[in-house]
């Protein structure tokens, strides 16, 4: 859309809102809820996986078994948020074991990376072996496989479908 036809197409909707009946306090607080209702239950179905409702970097059989693959498996990377804060709260300590908390934290870094790379490489194996014409190529799957390992089990969306150690 051009310039021009947002303009005219904001002005045409303040137009119409302005011909609008006004609405009670009421009618507004019911309004409202409808739509905390409507949004909370889209939210409740996008939690509990359901196709339609996820958002489009989640959508299709190939996420899915990427997500399952990951949630299956206990990673090293879903500790990377809680050391995290570790390493924060480093800062009122001496400087001596601030030291040795970062040096800990670049080894676990390290071992966070090689343990990506190994999980993109197995998701992708295992996706080409189950859809051989998908179009997700080898590395975003294997990026969206990491960045969902990276993430505290508890606060991934979708929630995981499977339990750790469960056959994918």
């Amino acid at each position: 859309m051009t310039r021009a036809e947002a303009r005219a197409r904001k002005k045409a909707l303040k137009a119409a809102k302005k011909n609008e009946p006004k609405m009670s306090k009421a009618e507004k607080k019911r309004a409202a809820a409808e739509t905390r209702a409507r949004a909370s239950e889209r939210r409740a179905r996008m939690m509990s996986g359901e196709e339609d409702y996820l958002l489009p970097r989640d959508r299709g059989p190939v996420r899915r078994l990427a997500r399952n693959f990951v949630d299956a498996r206990r990673n090293l990377a879903g500790l990377f948020m809680p050391l995290a804060l570790l390493v924060l709260l480093t800062l009122f300590m001496p400087p001596e074991l601030q030291g040795v908390i970062t040096l800990g934290m670049l080894v676990f870094l390290i071992f966070m990376i090689i343990e990506g790379i190994m999980l993109g490489r197995m998701i992708s194996n295992r996706i080409r072996e189950r859809y051989p014409d998908s179009d997700d190529t080898g590395f975003s799957i294997g990026w969206y496989a990491f960045v969902r390992a990276t993430q505290v089990r508890k606060l991934r969306v979708p929630r995981p479908q499977v339990r750790p150690g469960d056959a994918v």
